[in-house]
């Protein structure tokens, strides 16, 4: 029987409410109210959007075949992940407010580069060295109270996930998760910047990577084929096979999540331990 999450009917593709669609053998699907359970080794990626309560989430095999892509509110994504038996998630939201490493001179001094004083004072040791590499980044605040909606979303997250037996990757068990950075992933897949990221082409270079690194997904460049003159005159122009751009960073999150289990040397961290590093691509994709 094959299995892929939907959401609720009459309410459009980015609705609230997750449903599980079995297709049995004779093709005819069948609509069950829940959450799916795998019984093997799953790896997550989990994408928390800057605006808006919903969540984002993708599943995939040791095979990188999708097994689940979704989107539904924080409840619902906590259901899937602790119904996992065996699950590796990266999530794009940092863990805990920053430890004020960074408002420490001695510690600043040691880092390469040196900040400036009285500048980078009030983010993580991950967001400022990436922030040096010209990466776009986040600024994680000491103060909770002071981070922003989806930072919070972040914090609980984590916080509710180890309450159900989720610990930091570099600790062993059946569950385990680690802080991503989608779009800083697709800048070293790449190796330069990425096109806008809620522009059309855009969604269409990212969902390229992600097939051309082995993911069982769309080939997106056959959105080109059903392009016709017609249909740009119309403003029709097909959506057949493109994600939506919360998916395609879930999925991404979901490939470093595989990547940290069958291919460890494509990864690398950045920042202090203590703190929360953030797990990136260490190389782009081959020319």
């Amino acid at each position: 029987m094959v299995c892929g999450l939907a959401v609720k009917a009459g309410e459009g593709f980015l609705g609230t409410k997750l449903l599980v669609l079995c297709r049995p053998p004779a093709g005819a699907f069948i609509v069950i109210l829940g959450m799916m359970l795998f019984t093997r080794s799953t790896y997550i990626g989990v994408y928390i959007p800057p605006a808006g309560k919903q969540l984002f989430y993708a599943a995939v095999d040791g095979k990188l075949k999708p097994m689940a892509l979704g989107v539904g509110a924080l409840n619902d994504i906590l259901a899937f992940l602790g119904g996992q038996q065996q699950a590796l998630a990266a999530i794009n939201g940092p863990w805990q407010p920053n430890q004020s490493f960074m408002a420490d001179e001695a510690y600043r001094q040691k880092l390469d580069p040196a900040p400036k004083p009285g500048r980078w004072e009030d983010l993580r040791v991950g967001e400022y060295l990436l922030g040096q590499r010209g990466y776009p980044v986040y600024q994680t605040p000491a103060l909770q109270n002071k981070a922003k909606a989806w930072m919070r979303t972040g914090f609980k997250l984590h916080q509710r996930l180890e309450a159900l037996g989720y610990r930091q990757f570099s600790s062993r068990g059946d569950h385990a998760l680690f802080e991503a950075a989608p779009e800083i992933s697709f800048y070293k897949w790449l190796g330069k910047t990425p096109l806008l990221a809620t522009s059309l082409e855009g969604r269409i270079q990212r969902q390229l990577v992600l097939y051309d690194l082995g993911m069982d997904i769309p080939d997106p460049m056959r959105f080109f084929e059903e392009v016709t003159r017609y249909r740009i005159l119309q403003g029709e122009l097909p959506q057949a096979g493109l994600y939506p751009l919360g998916e395609i960073q879930a999925l991404a999150n979901a490939y470093m999540a595989w990547a940290a289990s069958h291919s460890p040397e494509e990864i690398s961290t950045v920042g202090d331990e203590q703190e929360g590093q953030i797990t990136l691509p260490s190389k782009s994709l081959k020319k």
